[in-house]
């Protein structure tokens, strides 16, 4: 996030947290949340300056003892703001990957700060990005990597930027974010309310859950929605899998048909190896019906942001491919081609050992080892296939993932732990039971994060917008002429309410 006001007395400023991520998937299919990536299509605006500031931040806001701070990244942009009221400014909160500038010019929220005359902060996550609070990742470190923190940190931010420009005693801040940092924006006018005036919370996840079974369940109703006969194409290809793994040239099928990096059958009496291969499978469905259509910047004009829920069942009901399972196969090797990659990895040991490296060098400090290690310590939100029926097989029940946080993180992090860390999350910000004002909650009905979020208003204090046909946080992109009706409506209508916040 940045800084860069002015010095007016007195005035009403109201400060406005925004945050998007993206759910990112790892290879083995484990998704998690992250900010827009780099990647700016030409059509984006281009930044016209440098936003990029630095600011100290503590590294243990619950130890009065602990002195010790560090430099969180953050942006700002001043092009909108009245510099005379002064009375309007938005925060977007980052999530579990790198923050970037283009958000600064870009996105929905844009939109909103020209018309609200609004000063616009972006600051990033700690332990993502470039915000490195400690030397590396390792589990003594990455206990100072909570929710709590973080939104310790916002709060600490806020009360900063206060100082620095001299804002009003009653400024006003209202928080925006995009999946875990929907969550975020939520709970940080949860917890401080005197610093937080409202906030807008898009698709973010409430409750704290081991299991999130529903998961691969709204997965598979998207698919049904499309087509009926894609849906079966997928349940009867897992079947067709289930079976060709009984025997060894059935094995060997498959290793060619999915184009393994490795022979399937020396993994057969591997059930991680095994579990891993049904995930990454099931994940690549995951991907295309979380993000479907959803304008974001970091794949428009890429292979895999034209992939779509369309394109995936036009390959699972064209009988022209052969069984089901070369169906699964094909999509199979569009994703492949999508991401770069040369074959399927779905090594359990080769995920583990690349994930356990605690470098700031190493492709795990991109978010996935982080995201994990918060999953394992707060949030679980395991995309498990223990929902029955199950259309993507049964293979990565809940005791995989678990089995991932202690293999990564230490013993302490088994089943037990992880029931009594969820408890303690829905204890602290009251999951579906949150008691809030000015906080809007935004779903879209493809997105399977909406089935932990509240999609029914409730509380008119507290009202939820949820847009039918819409994915992972789709109203925070860039508005397009091909949006659906619904989407645009709930962009006015997000706008409406943040000016009634501001009203107050």
């Amino acid at each position: 996030m940045n800084q860069q006001l002015l010095l007016i007395p007195l005035t009403l400023i109201s400060l406005i947290v925004i945050s998007v991520d993206g759910f990112r998937f790892f290879h083995h299919g484990r998704v998690h949340g992250g900010n827009l990536q780099l990647h700016i299509d030409p059509e984006l605006r281009e930044a016209p300056k440098n936003f990029t500031r630095w600011f100290n931040q503590s590294l243990d806001h619950f130890d009065v003892g602990n002195l010790a701070i560090w430099q969180q990244r953050y942006y700002v942009n001043d092009e909108f703001f009245d510099q005379e009221n002064r009375n309007v400014a938005f925060l977007m909160i980052g999530g579990e990957g790198e923050a970037t500038d283009v958000w600064m010019t870009n996105g929905a929220w844009v939109d909103y700060a020209n018309q609200s005359k609004a000063l616009m902060f972006q600051l990033e996550h700690r332990f993502y990005g470039q915000s490195h609070p400690t030397e590396d990742l390792s589990v003594e470190n990455l206990k100072y990597l909570t929710s709590e923190q973080a939104l310790a940190d916002l709060a600490t931010f806020v009360d900063a930027m206060n100082d620095e420009y001299k804002l009003s005693s009653e400024v006003k801040w209202i928080a925006f974010g995009g999946s875990y940092p929907g969550s975020l924006a939520a709970w940080a006018r949860l917890k401080y309310p005197h610093l937080i005036h409202g906030s807008v919370s898009t698709s973010g996840p409430l409750l704290a859950i081991p299991d999130f079974q529903d998961y691969y369940q709204v997965v598979s109703d998207d698919l049904r929605n499309i087509d009926e006969d894609c849906y079966t194409a997928v349940k009867v290809g897992t079947a067709q899998i289930d079976l060709l793994l009984q025997h060894k040239v059935g094995q060997r099928t498959l290793t060619s048909l999915f184009e393994l990096c490795n022979p399937l059958e020396e993994s057969i009496d591997n059930d991680d190896d095994i579990s891993n291969f049904y995930e990454s499978l099931a994940g690549n469905f995951a991907g295309i019906a979380q993000y479907n259509k959803d304008n974001r910047l970091s794949t428009q004009g890429t292979l895999l942001g034209n992939i779509t829920l369309d394109t995936v069942c036009n390959i699972m009901a064209n009988i022209s491919i052969g069984k089901e399972v070369a169906r699964l196969a094909a999509f199979n090797s569009l994703m492949l081609k999508a991401s770069n990659q040369s074959c399927f990895d779905f090594k359990y040991n080769s995920m583990i050992e690349g994930m356990k490296n605690v470098s700031w060098e190493a492709s795990a400090s991109e978010g996935g080892r982080q995201w994990t290690f918060q999953t394992c310590n707060e949030f679980g939100f395991y995309q498990t296939s223990d929902k029955k029926p199950q259309i993507f097989g049964n293979k990565f029940p809940l005791e995989f993932s678990i089995k991932q946080c202690v293999d990564l993180f230490g013993s302490k992090f088994d089943s037990e732990y992880l029931d009594y860390a969820t408890r303690r999350t829905n204890t602290m910000y009251g999951a579906y039971d949150i008691e809030v004002s000015n906080v809007v909650f935004v779903h879209g009905s493809v997105d399977p994060w909406h089935a932990l979020g509240i999609t029914s208003t409730l509380n008119q204090n507290a009202p939820a917008i949820f847009i039918k046909g819409t994915a992972h946080c789709a109203n925070m992109y860039p508005p397009t002429e091909d949006d659906l009706p619904q989407l645009k409506a709930a962009r006015v209508q997000i706008g409406q309410l943040i000016q009634s916040w501001l009203d107050l």
